[in-house]
Parts: C-alpha cells; structure tokens; sequence
C-alpha cells in the first residue's frame, strides 16, 4: 500500500514538471502584414499621338469612254506625267474614215448653201427690173407676181441649205468627240501609279486603263478623341512623322476639323497639309502626328 501511494505521487510529481517546462516555451511571433506602397501618378504626356493615311487631292482610276481595241500604250507605272498628256491610244481607224465623210459632208453642204445664196441674188435683181418693167407698164402684173414668187421660193431653199449644213456640223462634231475619246490623257500632273491593260487587249466603256495620282499636296487624315473639340483649330500647326521612321519630323496644317463627333466612335475627323518638303512621304503610307494634350 505504501509503495502504491510512492508512486502515485511520483507520478504526479513529474506531471507537474513537465507542463512547468512546457507553458516556460515562447509563444510564436506573428509577421505583420507589408504595408501597402503608394506608387506616385503617373503624369500625364504632353502631346496626344494619331495615325492616318497620306492622301492626296487628285487620285483616280483613267476609265476607257468607248469601246475598242487597244492600240498603242506610251506609259507605264512610275511614269511622270503632265495635265493633257497622251497615255495610250484605242484603234481609231474606224472613227477617224466616219469624221473624214462627215467633214467632207459639210464641205459639200456649204458649197450648195452657196450656190442658193447666189441664186437668191440672181432672182432678187431679176425682182428689181421686173418691179421697174411693172412702173413702165412693160410686163404683166402676172409676170411681176412671178420673179417675186421666185425670189421667196430660193430663199426658202437657201433656208432648207442652211438647216442642212448646221445638222452636218454636228454630225461631225460628234464624230470628232468619239474619236477625241480614242486618245487616252492624263486629267492631271503627277505619276502612273498602275497599268492595268496590254497592246491588243480589247476594252469597253468604264474599264479601268491607268491609275494616275499626284503627288502633292500631301495630306493626312486622321481622327481625334472628342475632347479635342476646340481645342484644336484649322491653321493650327502639326507635327508629321513616318510610322516606320519617327527621326525625321515634318510640318502639317490643319485644313479642316470635322464640326461634329462621330456618335459611333466619339471621335472627330481632321485633314491636315504638309506644308514642308515631302521627304520620304507618299501617297498611301501611314504617319503619326503629335497634337499638343488639352489642358
């Protein structure tokens, strides 16, 4: 009994030590959560960046007005060309023997409208001295009424004539306006951007034939947020630079601003004009241009 109640109180007394060692541990440390960093805004930039296509005024398509053969092409892509200068040709063979008939048939008509005028004088003397035979009581009344007669009939002849002849001239201006349309030229100064028709090839009214577009001015188009609403003004300068090369600066005015926003895009339209040398710039590339940020 005694050695039971030993080791009874043995056993508690190590109990005892141990929760002793256990409750002298630290106690874990918990990490504070990082203060949030506040980053500084960013500022704002000085200058609103847009692209737009280069365009230019003068840019179309030299489209065949008649039908036909084409037979001679004296241009080709690349080609400088003056306002009026001749690009090709259609067969006019045809066109040019119908004008030559319809000049010769207004030749022919003038010679008789001055045949009948001749005649109408001829017969208005004979009216005279048949007027003055009349006083004199040498002729008939019946005479008189018919060198009158005469006179009025011719005159309606040189009327029919003259009726004739104008009706040959058109026919013969028309004529020369469609063989004016087998000479293909070039409506404006610059370059043959592309061909698109061969020696031989037949044609009919409305095919494309050239490409012809000038060169300058050179304009860009481009489009702003609506904030920029009068903000930016026309006269305003610019500044133009090449999408593929953003070293070499050019100098633009603003030609047109659009008076209303595109509800589709908020945005409005502005056409501006380089006012410098072109430089590298063409028809049809893609530019940058610098507007200042509204404040």
């Amino acid at each position: 009994m005694a050695k039971r109640v030993a080791f009874t109180v043995l056993l508690a007394a190590g109990l005892m030590a141990w929760v002793g060692c256990d409750s002298s541990r630290p106690a874990p440390v918990q990490a504070s959560p990082p203060k949030p960093v506040t980053l500084p805004a960013p500022a704002p930039t000085p200058t609103f960046l847009a692209s737009g296509p280069l365009v230019v005024e003068n840019q179309v398509d030299v489209a065949a007005q008649r039908d036909g053969v084409v037979a001679k092409i004296d241009v080709d892509a690349g080609t400088p060309v003056r306002k009026g200068q001749l690009l090709g040709m259609l067969d006019d063979r045809q066109i040019a023997a119908d004008k030559d008939a319809a000049d010769a048939k207004v030749r022919s008509t003038q010679a008789d409208l001055q045949g009948w005028e001749g005649e109408v004088k001829v017969l208005q003397a004979d009216r005279e001295r048949a007027e003055k035979m009349w006083d004199a009581q040498l002729i008939t009344k019946q005479d008189l009424d018919h060198a009158r007669y005469k006179v009025e009939a011719d005159q309606y002849e040189v009327e029919r004539v003259r009726e004739n002849l104008k009706n040959a001239q058109a026919s013969a201006l028309s004529l020369a306006l469609e063989l004016e349309k087998t000479r293909i030229l070039a409506p404006f100064d610059g370059v043959v951007a592309r061909r698109y028709v061969r020696v031989g090839q037949r044609v009919a009214v409305g095919d494309r034939l050239f490409w012809v577009t000038a060169v300058a001015p050179l304009r860009i188009r481009f489009t702003l947020p609506e904030r920029f609403v009068g903000h930016i003004q026309v006269g305003d300068q610019l500044t133009v630079t090449a999408a593929t090369d953003s070293q070499q600066e050019h100098r633009a005015k603003v030609l047109q601003v659009s008076p209303v926003v595109d509800p589709s895009s908020d945005t409005i339209e502005v056409l501006a004009e380089i006012t410098g040398p072109a430089g590298e710039l063409r028809p049809g590339m893609t530019a940058n241009v610098q507007i200042p940020n509204p404040k």
